[in-house]
């Protein structure tokens, strides 16, 4: 890993991960949705009634209610890892500035921290290169044994500091260290939590806004990626030329929601957004 991550490097591994961002979260009280026709077959479950749209609906993250997951130091530790993972500069804000800690944070307190679609049984054997994520720990258990840790070994090392009270640059070399596995902490693989954290800094920073990441949709105006625009028809065949249009996110974008006084937005009827 570099010491300071440029946004030009980071652009070729945040467009291979797109604005898919991590396992989205399900909306409250929805019905489970059936692996339905495709490869996988017939339904394979026979969880029914199945109602269409219900079971993956997105759940609106709520940037007002602060950390749900992370506790105070963890936070601390997060925010100042991601800062310096995507930091900001002269071509916009960084981690920081897009949230990306609360989505993590959003994250880690729903089904993807808690793994709970993954298969998380025995039996146990060492990962090989090409397997994806092997620990028996699910994610959000992997942060809090990993910060907890991380930040004994860095209060030993620089006189009882914080991984988040450090210098940029001693935060770089503790990042550096941990991705290269050269920093050894109790019960947790410097490398998996590394790669962890990396791969959800990056979802966070282009996931849609829905999930409280990407604030301002400030990864997407980065690259220019559009959003979810449903026509893209009178653009086809001007190659070469700026995308003209702001980027949308599922639910819009600020100019078409309504706000009441105190700034919430309104319930309203279904609307048409061109």
């Amino acid at each position: 890993m570099e010491t300071k991550l440029s946004r030009r490097g980071l652009l070729g591994v945040g467009l291979a991960a797109g604005a898919a961002g991590a396992l989205p979260l399900a909306a409250p009280g929805a019905p489970e949705q059936s692996a339905r026709g495709g490869a996988a077959g017939p339904d394979i479950r026979g969880d029914m009634p199945w109602q269409e749209g219900a079971a993956d609906a997105p759940f609106s993250a709520d940037r007002r209610a602060g950390y749900i997951y992370f506790t105070a130091a963890e936070a601390a530790f997060v925010e100042a890892a991601v800062g310096r993972l995507i930091p900001a500069d002269e071509l916009g804000g960084g981690a920081i500035e897009a949230a990306v800690p609360l989505f993590i944070d959003r994250q880690l307190d729903g089904e993807y921290g808690h793994a709970s679609r993954w298969y998380m049984q025995g039996p146990w054997a060492p990962p090989l290169k090409t397997q994806g994520y092997q620990s028996r720990m699910t994610p959000a258990e992997v942060y809090r044994s990993a910060i907890r840790a991380i930040d004994d070994v860095v209060a030993k090392q620089h006189g009882g500091a914080s991984f988040a009270k450090l210098p940029p640059d001693q935060q770089d070399a503790v990042l550096k260290g941990l991705e290269s596995n050269e920093l050894t902490i109790e019960g947790v693989d410097t490398k998996v939590f590394f790669t962890l954290l990396l791969q959800n800094t990056i979802e966070g920073f282009f996931s849609d806004p829905v999930y409280g990441g990407n604030k301002d949709m400030i990864g997407w105006r980065l690259i220019g990626f559009p959003g979810a625009r449903y026509d893209h028809g009178p653009f086809v065949e001007r190659h070469n030329q700026p995308y003209p249009l702001p980027p949308v996110g599922i639910t819009g974008r600020p100019g078409w929601t309504p706000r009441d006084e105190d700034g919430q937005p309104k319930e309203v009827g279904t609307r048409t957004h061109v």
